[in-house]
C-alpha cells in the first residue's frame, strides 16, 4: 500500500511565488480572450467516455482516467475540453446567433507513459475557440490573439509560432495510395525530419526512385518566412498546391499586420494531424524544448454532436508557459513578487487588526506576526 505521505506519480503541488505566477500568468492569458470578447465557459470535470472517444478519437481518449458510476455508466475525468466545449455549441448554444466565441481555463487528465523529469498527469489548459465562422478571418484572429498573449506576457522575441496546413501532407499521402497505417508511418518519418526513412518508406511502396528521393527532400524543407519556394517544385498534387495557396495567402496576412517576426512555416511539422481539417500552429518560448500550445482548424468536430460547423482554436500550457517566465522574461507582474509586510504583535490585538485592515484597504500584502 502506498504510503499516504506520498502523492501519485504525474501530479504535484504548487506554492508561494510559483503559485502566484501560475494565477497571474492564467489571468493575464483570460483578459486578453475577454477583451477579444470570448465568454468564459466552464466545462463538467467529469462526463461520459463516450464524449471523448468521439471527440478526440478511439486513441486518445483511450489515455483518460476512466470509471463507473452506481448506474455501471463508463465516465472519465476531463482529457480535453475542446470536445466538451464543441458539444455544448451543438446543444445548449445551437440557437444561437454565430460566430460563437469560448475560452477557458480548466485542469485536464491524461494517462502517460513516464517519459521525462516534467512528465505529468494533470495539465493546465487555457484556450479559446471560435465556432461558426469558416472564412480566413477567423484563423488570422486566433493567430493574433496567440500572438497578443505572448505579448501582454512579456515574451515577444521570445516566442516562435510555426504554420502548417494538413493539406499538405494529407495530399502526398493521398497522391501516393497510402491506406491509414502506412499514412501514419510516413507521418512519423517526415515529423522526424528523417530523409533517408522516408526514402526507404516510399521505395518498399514499389514507388520509383525519383518518387522516393522527392519525398526525402519533403522531410528536409527548412521552415522560414513564408512558404518555402521548393515546396511547390515538390508538392506537385492539387490538394497540397491548394493548402500552400491558402498558407501563402495567410502569410500575407500575417505580414501585413507586423507579426512576421514571430511567425514561421514549417511544413515538416506534422504531428497530431488527424484532429485538424486545414490550418494548424505550433507555439514554441526559446528556451523550452517542448511546445507551450497548439491550435488549428477542426471542422468535422461539432458533426460528432449535431450539426457540422467551421471553427478553430488554440491552447496554452500554463505549467509549461509559467516555468518558461520562471526562466526569464519581462512579464511583470507586481502580485509575484510581492513581499508580505509584517503586522508585529501587541497586547491590544484590536488595534493590531485595525493596522491590519487599515493597511490591506491600502492594498498591502501583510502576514499576521501573533507573537508578543
Amino acid at each position: 500500500m502506498e504510503p499516504l505521505s506520498n502523492i501519485p506519480a504525474g501530479m504535484r503541488y504548487y506554492f508561494g511565488r510559483e503559485a502566484r505566477l501560475r494565477r497571474a500568468v492564467e489571468d493575464a492569458v483570460m483578459s486578453v480572450f475577454d477583451g477579444w470578447g470570448y465568454e468564459e465557459i466552464t466545462t463538467p470535470s467529469v462526463d461520459y467516455f463516450a464524449l471523448f472517444e468521439r471527440g478526440m478519437g478511439r486513441e486518445e481518449a483511450a489515455r483518460c482516467f476512466r470509471f463507473t458510476d452506481a448506474d455501471g455508466r463508463l465516465l472519465a475525468l476531463r482529457p480535453d475540453v475542446t470536445s466538451s466545449v464543441a458539444r455544448a455549441a451543438a446543444t445548449l448554444f445551437a440557437g444561437e446567433a454565430r460566430p460563437l466565441r469560448f475560452c477557458y481555463a480548466a485542469s485536464v487528465f491524461r494517462q502517460r507513459t513516464r517519459s521525462h523529469a516534467e512528465w505529468r498527469r494533470q495539465e493546465r489548459q487555457l484556450g479559446c475557440e471560435l465556432i461558426g465562422a469558416g472564412e480566413s478571418g477567423a484563423d488570422v484572429e486566433m493567430l493574433a490573439v496567440a500572438a497578443e498573449v505572448l505579448e501582454r506576457l512579456g515574451l515577444g522575441g521570445a516566442y516562435r509560432i510555426t504554420l502548417n496546413h494538413v493539406g499538405v501532407f494529407n495530399g502526398v499521402a493521398a497522391q501516393l495510395g497510402l491506406d491509414a497505417d502506412a499514412r501514419e508511418q510516413m507521418r512519423r518519418h517526415v515529423d522526424a525530419r528523417d530523409a533517408a526513412a522516408l526514402e526507404q518508406f516510399v521505395a518498399r511502396l514499389g514507388r520509383s526512385g525519383e518518387t522516393a528521393a522527392r519525398a526525402g527532400r519533403l522531410a528536409r524543407i527548412a521552415g522560414g518566412r513564408g512558404v518555402p519556394s521548393e515546396a511547390r517544385e515538390l508538392l506537385t498534387n492539387e490538394h497540397s498546391r491548394a493548402a500552400l495557396d491558402e498558407l501563402e495567402s495567410l502569410w500575407r496576412v500575417v505580414e501585413s499586420l507586423n507579426l512576421g517576426e514571430g511567425f514561421s512555416v514549417d511544413l515538416s511539422d506534422v504531428s497530431g494531424l488527424d484532429y485538424y481539417t486545414g490550418l494548424v500552429f505550433k507555439i514554441y518560448v526559446e528556451g523550452r524544448g517542448a511546445r507551450v500550445g497548439s491550435g488549428g482548424r477542426y471542422d468535422e468536430l461539432t458533426a460528432n454532436f449535431g450539426r457540422r460547423e467551421p471553427a478553430v482554436g488554440f491552447v496554452l500550457d500554463l505549467d509549461a508557459l509559467t516555468e518558461a517566465l520562471a526562466r526569464g522574461g519581462d512579464f511583470d507582474s507586481q502580485n509575484v513578487e510581492r513581499e508580505a509586510a509584517l503586522v508585529r504583535g501587541t497586547e491590544d490585538a484590536r488595534a493590531r487588526f485595525r493596522e491590519a485592515r487599515q493597511r490591506r484597504a491600502q492594498g498591502e500584502r501583510i502576514r499576521m506576526d501573533f507573537e508578543t
